[in-house]
């Protein structure tokens, strides 16, 4: 009995581990997005015009002669240490949050408890592997809009998915029982007792979970998929340097409907051996992608507002009704800083911030269709 007993402890500790490294790794991830975001919009996403090095080197070149070396090699790029700073340090965060994906997967292995994750924790280091190729093409390919708007939606989705991992591995209710049960049956082991009473049952997770409303689930995931085409229209905005296309609000240009040129706009492959950087759509495609985004934007709030006040209203449970807060809380604060940056006509930090934003809406989402879809205790 002591021995299955332990067993049962020694799987519970080993899941509480990876829940810690899990969250761990959804913080850093939200971060290294913002990060990403201040490279891209510092204009610093070509300050290294090699990968993965930075002018063959694994820092940045800061001797006379490796400067030297580092610009007849790439004569075109002359080196800029700041921005290859900025590039190198966002680099270095991104490999570090793969570390931690590998070690979350090589964790799952020895986990037996019931709801240890099996494939997300592998779906995850797929995925982190193709983000790397993506940060590898966003270079040599010059910031072809395509690569580094799909670096972008890579590094939601990881957040996204390491989000929902972290959420599904939370014990139910119904583990507080077992885990009591196995203390009183080894309280006898007293120090073993106290890491369990202490790390585990304190750790239980809340009551069982309400049913969702009916309709919910449709409701969240058609919200889910509304701000995901956003972020891609934010991303496309971003990479073909449009955000200041059109400096007025609620107009553009002084008109509602500006001239368009969607087919343009839009063409997401013009072959290789462009640099993309600055840009190269002319006024129109710039205005049309820009007019695009806000009416996305539009779209967004109508979605999420009706959402947040129909849990709201009709949410019942306290969870549904903070959740719908959460909706409209996370809408406001968007609307309000992309309002601020066209206001202010695209401030750094302000900009990056709108990263942080849909970040914010993403996960408040995610977490939003994980309790809706979830089976009830």
């Amino acid at each position: 009995m002591h021995r299955a007993a332990f067993s049962f402890f020694r799987h519970r500790i080993r899941m509480l581990w990876f829940r810690r490294l899990n969250l761990f790794a959804v913080v850093w991830c939200f971060c290294l997005v913002v990060v990403g975001a201040y490279v891209r919009l510092s204009d610093a996403g070509l300050g290294c015009p090699d990968w993965p090095g930075c002018y063959g080197h694994l820092t940045v070149p800061g001797a006379e002669h490796e400067i030297a070396a580092a610009e007849a090699r790439y004569p075109d790029r002359p080196v800029e240490a700041p921005k290859a700073w900025k590039e190198m340090v966002h680099r270095y965060l991104a490999e570090t949050l793969g570390l931690f994906i590998v070690a979350l997967a090589l964790m799952s292995l020895f986990i037996k408890a019931a709801r240890r994750p099996r494939v997300l924790p592998w779906l995850l280091v797929a995925l982190v592997i193709f983000q790397g190729l993506l940060g590898m093409w966003t270079v040599t390919w010059q910031l072809k809009p395509l690569a580094v708007t799909g670096h972008l939606l890579g590094g939601m989705s990881t957040f996204a998915l390491l989000l929902w991992m972290w959420l599904s591995t939370r014990p139910r209710s119904e583990a507080a029982v077992a885990v009591t049960t196995r203390t009183r049956e080894i309280r006898s082991e007293r120090a073993a007792a106290f890491v369990i009473e202490r790390e585990l049952v304190g750790a239980a997770g809340p009551a069982p979970l309400p049913v969702a409303p009916r309709g919910l689930r449709t409701f969240a995931l058609v919200a889910l998929l509304v701000v995901a085409g956003q972020i891609f229209l934010g991303g496309w905005t971003s990479t073909n340097y449009a955000a200041l296309a059109c400096p007025d609000l609620p107009t553009c240009h002084g008109s509602y409907l500006p001239p368009l040129d969607v087919k343009e706009a839009f063409t997401l492959w013009r072959g290789l051996g462009i640099n993309y950087e600055y840009g190269v759509l002319d006024a129109r495609a710039r205005v049309t992608i820009h007019y695009f985004h806000r009416v996305g934007a539009v779209i967004v709030t109508t979605v999420l507002l009706a959402l947040g006040l129909f849990l709201l209203r009709r949410g019942g449970a306290p969870l549904w009704r903070r959740l719908g807060a959460a909706v409209l809380g996370a809408l406001a604060l968007q609307l309000t800083i992309g309002v601020c940056v066209v206001h202010f006509q695209l401030p750094l930090l302000l900009a990056a911030a709108h990263n942080l934003g849909a970040e914010l809406l993403l996960g408040t989402l995610v977490v939003l269709n994980f309790h809706a879809w979830r089976r009830p205790d």
